[in-house]
């Protein structure tokens, strides 16, 4: 693997961010005009889950549970509904649970069931030439349910699991037939892991760039894989905040796949390849310490087969942290860009993070509105201008309905934001603190700032030690709830 020189806390890390007021040059540094953060713009969309860019920024394509949509966020205060595709066949049957989309170029890829179950299982996909007017170029029934992949030109690349396999499966979709050209198994690579529950090990995401794939593969760590020769992956290294042992040794199954530490769910690095982040989707489960939401950590990974962790982000809290009463505040998807991370956190809304010196990140904007969103992801649209997020009703005990916002990547701070603190009222009180832990904010403690060492970072958010990353549901969405039902059924099947 090419060695790259990973920019640091320095000038030439700190890219050029669009803000009111004077900007930065050459990396001097410049004071900021702090506005007050909102959105742009927004547009309902039912069963509204992943949302990704394409049409160079123009339009943003939102997985809709039954199907997908193309907004034209040309305009972020007036984004406009394109098209929309529901009822999507596969082979003799309806593609469902699609909660996963990808695009790249002129092509796009929806993918389901996001959970086992009935009906088809595969992808679909669409030439987007024209977003107001998508075309099917072929589909493939897999077997197996998808719950995320990542289209790169003309290779896919799927997660692929059931109870006997965790693996990356990379598809042709190019041409005129679809083809399965290669795959890399972490029970080949490391058999143990077969003895436990699929969960403990399931592989939820892929991210690729630079025919590097990253793979989260929930408590077994996050893996680099060499996919240049996409018959052939190659392990390079991976990070892990647990060990197979100590998995191994767990008793409570829900503990496990629900509690931290572990639970790579999300992962993906910047444009220059050299910062990886991964995001861990967690929720309190009466354990021991760490028992509160899943954040995110940064990797210095300019030498692949050697990452480094420098900082973390800590999640935001609240007061009921569990998983199903609980007013979910955890890491969801995210994206790295120009020296910025764009983050979404559920009902704790999003935010932006300079992470330059990702030893020390500095939370720049954050937005929510816990009684009406929950952000399932936050993708940059025009650089330097704007991001769109992606909000979903797919939260249990929740009547939240579906859109997609559209906001300035700029810093502010949002007006008389609502407190996390009061799940039962969402109050907009913004000086309510939890139990005297208070923080600068004015609100909830760990607001996400963390340094990389053991010192408090000048915001006065935790520390390092106090911020292991977290869970992200393998749980998917049908009708609005959560389908890890049919998990529970097989705890009798858990290998010891």
């Amino acid at each position: 693997m090419e060695r790259r020189a990973f920019l640091r806390a320095s000038g030439a890390a700190g890219l050029a961010l669009s803000l009111p007021g004077p900007t930065a040059a050459s990396g001097a540094t410049t004071a900021v005009a702090q506005g007050t953060y909102e959105p742009l713009g927004q547009v309902p969309i039912t069963g509204a889950a992943e949302a990704v860019v394409g049409d160079e920024g123009r339009t943003a394509y939102v997985a809709a549970t039954t199907g997908f949509v193309s907004v034209d966020v040309s305009d972020p205060t007036e984004p406009t509904l394109l098209a929309e595709e529901r009822d999507i066949e596969l082979e003799d049957d309806v593609l469902s649970e699609i909660l996963d989309a990808t695009v790249d170029g002129d092509r796009l890829v929806v993918a389901g069931p996001a959970n086992p179950g009935v009906g088809a299982m595969g992808f679909h996909c669409y030439d987007v030439s024209d977003p107001a007017d998508p075309v099917s170029i072929g589909a493939y029934e897999t077997g197996y349910h998808i719950h995320n992949c990542y289209l790169d030109g003309e290779s896919l690349y799927v997660a692929a699991n059931s109870p006997e396999e965790s693996s990356l499966v990379i598809y042709d979709v190019g041409g005129d037939e679809i083809t399965r050209v290669g795959d890399w198994s972490l029970l080949e690579f490391e058999p143990g892991w077969g003895d436990l529950d699929m969960l403990v090990r399931y592989l939820h995401d892929v991210y690729v760039q630079d025919d590097v794939a990253y793979l989260p593969h929930w408590n077994a760590g996050t893996y680099l894989i060499d996919v240049s020769d996409p018959t052939a992956p190659e392990y390079v290294s991976h990070v892990a905040e647990t060990t197979l042992e100590e998995q191994r040794g767990i008793d409570d199954w829900e503990a496990a796949v629900y509690g931290l530490p572990g639970n790579d769910h999300y992962a993906a690095v910047d444009d220059t390849g050299d910062l990886m982040a991964v995001g861990r989707e967690a929720w309190a489960v009466d354990g021991e310490d760490p028992d509160r939401p899943g954040g995110i950590d940064l990797y210095d990974v300019s030498d692949p087969e050697d990452p480094v962790r420098r900082g973390s982000i800590d999640p935001p809290r609240t007061t009921d942290e569990t998983h199903g009463s609980g007013a979910w505040t955890t890491s969801h998807n995210f994206e790295l860009r120009d020296g910025r991370l764009y983050s979404s956190w559920y009902r704790a809304g999003v935010k932006i993070h300079d992470v330059s010196d990702p030893t020390s990140p500095e939370r720049i904007a954050w937005w929510r509105d816990p009684e009406e969103t929950g952000f399932w992801t936050a993708r940059v649209a025009e650089p330097g201008e704007t991001f769109v997020a992606s909000s979903t009703e797919a939260i249990p005990n929740t009547s939240l309905e579906g859109a997609l916002y559209t906001f300035p990547i700029e810093a502010g701070e949002q007006a008389d934001p609502p407190s996390l603190q009061d799940p039962g009222s969402w109050t907009t009180d913004g000086n309510e603190t939890d139990g005297g832990n208070e923080s600068t904010d004015g609100d909830e403690p760990d607001d996400g700032n963390d340094t990389g060492g053991n010192e408090t970072a000048g915001d006065g958010s935790s520390s390092d030690e106090d911020s292991i990353p977290g869970f992200t549901g393998l749980a998917g969405v049908v009708g609005g709830g959560v389908a890890l039902e049919w998990l529970r059924r097989r705890r009798g099947n858990v290998q010891d």
